[in-house]
């Protein structure tokens, strides 16, 4: 009997270190993004984007991608994923000019934002604001409306990154 304690008592600590080890797992769909690495002006102006970014958006709450930084955010996971301080994309030309031109690439305006929309080849959709001093990047999910990310986003945009051409 006193062995078949002791084997118990030599479980308990195992199992103890293997919950701890589950519930310190990631499973939770939190996403990764890859850091932009801008100048310091457009840095600067990131790191008050950061500060302006609502706790929600299209509904979903925020949870920054991995690893974290003041240049990316994240809401729903992986389903919403903004970056701040990106390179300019290569589509990306006066949206007056780009209108038509290349069907996978549109410009349009939100609430005083102006982006220019990518669809990617997995069905999800990119947008790259323009006309501001840094470009912002946002990433929505296939299957995902994304009127509702970029119209809660524009308050933060257009407070953070003023109007002008990004360096």
């Amino acid at each position: 009997m006193f062995r078949h304690r002791h084997r118990t008592l030599v479980g308990l600590p195992v199992l103890a270190l293997l919950i701890v080890a589950a519930g310190c797992s990631s499973s939770d769909d939190s996403g990764s993004a890859a850091v932009p690495s801008p100048g310091a002006k457009v840095t600067g102006l990131c790191r008050n984007l950061d500060e302006a970014l609502p706790d929600k958006v299209d509904g979903l709450s925020r949870e920054d991608p991995e690893p974290r930084s003041t240049l990316t955010a994240g809401w729903g996971g992986s389903a919403i994923i903004l970056r701040c301080g990106v390179e300019q994309p290569p589509k990306m030309v006066d949206p007056k000019v780009a209108k038509g031109t290349d069907p996978d690439a549109v410009a349009g305006g939100v609430n005083g934002v102006d982006w220019l929309m990518e669809k990617r080849d997995d069905g999800s959709y990119r947008f790259t604001c323009a006309n501001r001093s840094a470009y912002v990047e946002v990433s929505v999910v296939k299957g995902r409306d994304s009127s509702g990310a970029l119209i809660d986003l524009a308050g933060a945009v257009k407070k953070a990154i003023p109007e002008g051409i990004a360096d």
